[in-house]
């Protein structure tokens, strides 16, 4: 039997094309659809059905753009992943506002309605005893909490000068740059690691005062 591959081609395009509704992921959707569109343009010329011929000619070379776009934000993506942050570039969209020794910028449980970076001079984190310097960014945990409240207590130690940003502006620069997004990410996800830790040892601490032969009397866990 003598294989007709002009219509064995308009049968693999349409299984292409269902496969191609089946996908769950937009690289291999648009893979699918370039191998498809190729079937379909030999499948036209073969039989001279032209308005196919035509229909994926275009979206040939609008699904390989797509294709490229789409792994070009990955490759973006994986990049703002990895790389540092530089706050320079913030400083213009920022307002700069100085505080005298002993002010409070903040107070646990305040809205966090502003985004600060330390340009000079230090503060001090109450509850946890921590030093803040120059390049210092903080107030961003408060900004991404579900009740956008403050979670410490921040003091100036000395005279600091500061740049501020509303939340608003924070928010949209969080969805226009990624680089910026992810720093925002690892930045709050460094500060919970560091109060973590402390009551992790705690607890390590603690539960081996109870282990029998541990050299202490056994206490319960506080």
């Amino acid at each position: 039997m003598q294989i007709n591959w002009i219509e064995l081609s308009g049968y693999l395009a349409s299984a292409l094309v269902f496969l191609a509704f089946y996908m769950k992921t937009m690289i291999p959707l648009r893979l699918v659809a370039i191998l498809s569109n190729v079937a379909f343009i030999t499948y036209g010329l073969g039989e001279h059905i032209y308005p196919v011929l035509i229909l994926h000619a275009i979206l040939l070379p609008l699904n390989c753009l797509r294709l490229l776009q789409m792994r070009t934000l990955i490759e973006k993506v994986r990049a703002a992943s990895r790389g540092e942050l530089s706050m320079e570039w913030l400083i213009p969209m920022m307002r700069r506002r100085q505080f005298a020794k002993g002010d409070v910028l903040l107070r646990r449980g305040d809205p966090a309605n502003e985004l600060y970076v330390v340009f000079s001079g230090s503060l001090r984190l109450v509850d946890v005893a921590v030093e803040l310097g120059p390049g210092t960014v903080l107030g961003e945990i408060g900004i991404f909490a579900p009740t956008h409240q403050r979670t410490e207590t921040a003091i100036c130690e000395t005279e600091v000068d500061l740049g501020v940003m509303a939340i608003d502006k924070v928010l949209e620069l969080y969805h226009q740059n990624r680089q910026f997004g992810f720093y925002l990410i690892r930045l709050v996800s460094q500060r919970l690691l560091e109060d973590y830790a402390p009551l992790r040892d705690k607890v390590i601490a603690a539960r081996d005062e109870t282990v029998p032969g541990s050299g202490g009397e056994a206490s319960p866990a506080r």
